[in-house]
């Protein structure tokens, strides 16, 4: 029996008295969470929404192509169809397009850094450090940039901002769904590989890129929405109409033992340009960033020595689709090449070095068409009877610069065979490629991206995620009722406060309260003078841990120090706490273990 409120008589109760959520609307916030709760714990679901983001990253590709383009072409007056890299003349005055378009990006990239300073994250760093987490804001303005650069006819490619929008697509959607680190992560890979996909249309390369270069490892727990996301951009720009960035050549060549030992070489080759390059890059942009006057007219700088290269090689301007589409075809002089190698160099590192906002993507990728050919010629010219097309040589040479400068080895290979379609030339790329790589890490140890993050003072050398080291501080593991005494006290006063077995370790302190060492009990308890101050067996007196150390400097001052417990001080030598080494080594180990379970895709 129960009571109505109205009536206060009595009524039989009712099944549904008792299960209230069959009549009662569920908020929009339990909705919500229903909704997001049961995506996290379904892989079909997961996919579902990547495919959502692969959508949108090709959406968000087709519009920065165009837009580029379409002020490319409303600038330098070209025809339908014709890219701004293959004009065979520029006349001065539209030369001037390059310093006015600097200007510009100065002054918009001045205006912003006023409301919202530091540097855009990009994919790599957000999942490297942040757990996947990027700015919708900061990724539309490095779109911006990245469009202004371009479309001024900067030697720079639109690849940084296909990927950091789609990457950033990504991690909104995925702080929405409130999703794991390991699932955001892999978000951000897929839709950053997505916005590379739809740019060449090519879903496996944008896969792989997405894999070696944002994610930094290969799960098979990732395979499906990162191929999933590929594919749906591709699709969305071949139903856009989007035109792919790279050019379906065929080569006929026939590769023997003997083709594979010299594409090895010309792996060396690539990576020597590969490293010569970034660090040229990083020389000018130091030189650049120390010279006098304000920070918002070095592009406009940058942009008078590109105008006076552009019209002594127009083939310098923009990231060279154009060009490449044209001159791997085309028959050229050894020194016609070398020209046409030392005027796109230069110009892509005075552009990046400058300011001008933009990828080494696509401008590595004509470098290194270039370079193959003129491998292939070199030795012909010298004697040395190759049989190699020089064609097959510039494709070859594409994907191990490509490599040496922005990594991949895997990505670049599928970039040559789904542009080519023949598995030998993807054979003879994969050689040059994973020489390129191994010379390029054992030299130098960067690519372009995690070159620029080093310049920063980043430490990161891949998009492999070591956020969760960071994030173990000892201000985050330390225990903050740290047992303390002053140093000057004696043994006896020691001993009635702290007997044995209370603890074992007590922080000294000196005659202003600061740190001044760690007392170990047992060894006042060993004292024979009781009246002896216990400074006397105190340790450690200069050495201690700082609250934003992280667990690696962690377990290295434990190493040397051979201690089992440390004090933590502020930057006033107070003391905020304790940290043994056993707590910090099982969190460790604990953080370890679950970055393998979510490799492996373990629940």
């Amino acid at each position: 029996m129960t009571t109505d409120e109205d009536s206060l008589e009595p009524r039989i109760a009712r099944p549904e008295d008792f299960q209230p959520h069959l009549h009662r609307r569920r908020s929009p916030i339990g909705i919500v969470a229903l909704f997001r709760s049961r995506i996290r714990a379904s892989e079909l679901w997961l996919v579902v929404v990547a495919v959502a983001i692969g959508a949108g990253a090709g959406v968000l590709t087709s519009a920065v192509s165009f837009s580029a383009h379409a002020a490319q072409s409303l600038i330098y007056g070209l025809a339908p169809g014709q890219r701004l890299s293959a004009i065979e003349h520029l006349a001065p005055l539209r030369a001037l397009a390059l310093p006015a378009g600097g200007l510009v990006l100065g002054l918009v990239t001045w205006a912003w850094a006023r409301r919202r300073p530091g540097s855009p994250v990009d994919p790599v760093e957000a999942n490297a450090l942040h757990g996947g987490r990027m700015s919708a804001r900061d990724s539309v303005f490095v779109a911006v940039q990245s469009v202004i650069s371009n479309g001024s006819g900067a030697s720079v490619g639109l690849e940084a901002a296909y990927a950091q929008l789609g990457g950033g697509l990504a991690s909104v959607v995925g702080r929405a769904l409130n999703l794991r680190r390991s699932d955001m992560r892999a978000f951000v890979g897929a839709g950053a590989g997505a916005g590379i996909a739809a740019a060449f249309g090519a879903p496996l390369t944008g896969a792989f890129y997405a894999f070696e270069i944002i994610i930094g490892s290969y799960s098979v727990v990732n395979v499906a929405p990162v191929v999933a996301a590929a594919i749906a951009a591709t699709l969305v720009c071949r139903v856009l109409q989007t035109q792919p960035t790279v050019l379906h050549i065929q080569v006929s060549d026939t590769l023997t033992v003997s083709h594979y030992l010299l594409f090895g070489a010309l792996g060396i080759v690539c990576a020597a340009l590969g490293v010569a390059v970034m660090r040229l890059e990083a020389f000018i942009e130091g030189r650049v960033a120390k010279t006098p006057g304000p920070r918002w007219l070095r592009p406009a700088l940058g942009g008078v020595i590109l105008a006076a290269l552009a019209i002594a090689d127009p083939h310098s301007l923009s990231a060279g689709h154009g060009a490449m589409g044209e001159e791997v075809a085309v028959e050229f002089g050894l020194g016609a090449l070398a020209f046409l190698i030392l005027a796109k160099a230069s110009a892509s590192i005075i552009a990046l070095g400058f300011g001008f906002r933009g990828g080494m993507f696509f401008a590595s990728l004509y470098l290194g068409s270039l370079v193959g050919k003129f491998f292939v010629m070199a030795l012909e010219a010298a004697g040395v009877h190759t049989g190699i097309d020089p064609m097959a040589g510039a494709l070859v040479g594409m994907g191990a610069l490509a490599v040496a400068i922005i990594g991949g080895p895997f990505t670049m290979t599928f970039l040559v065979l789904e542009t080519t379609g023949d598995f030998g030339l993807t054979a003879a790329t994969l050689t040059a490629s994973i020489v390129a790589s191994l010379l390029v890490r054992e030299t130098f140890g960067y690519s372009f991206s995690t070159w620029r993050l080093h310049l920063r003072g980043e430490t990161i050398r891949s998009a492999h995620d070591v956020g969760w080291l960071r994030n173990l501080t000892a201000a985050r593991m330390m225990r903050a009722d740290a047992p303390m005494i002053s140093a000057d006290a004696t043994a006896a006063a020691f001993r009635a406060r702290f007997p044995l077995g209370s603890t074992r370790r007590v922080v000294g302190l000196d005659g202003l309260g600061r740190y001044a060492g760690v007392i170990p009990v047992s060894a006042v308890h060993a004292l024979d003078d009781l009246a002896a101050p216990v400074s006397g067996v105190m340790i450690n007196r200069d050495a201690w841990l700082r609250p934003d150390m992280a667990i690696k400097e962690i377990m290295g001052m434990f190493d040397r120090t051979e201690t089992d417990e440390l004090a933590v001080l502020d930057d006033d030598r107070d003391v905020v706490g304790v940290l043994t080494e056993a707590y910090a080594t099982r969190r460790y180990a604990e953080e370890l273990e679950k970055a393998r379970r979510d490799l492996v895709g373990a629940d």
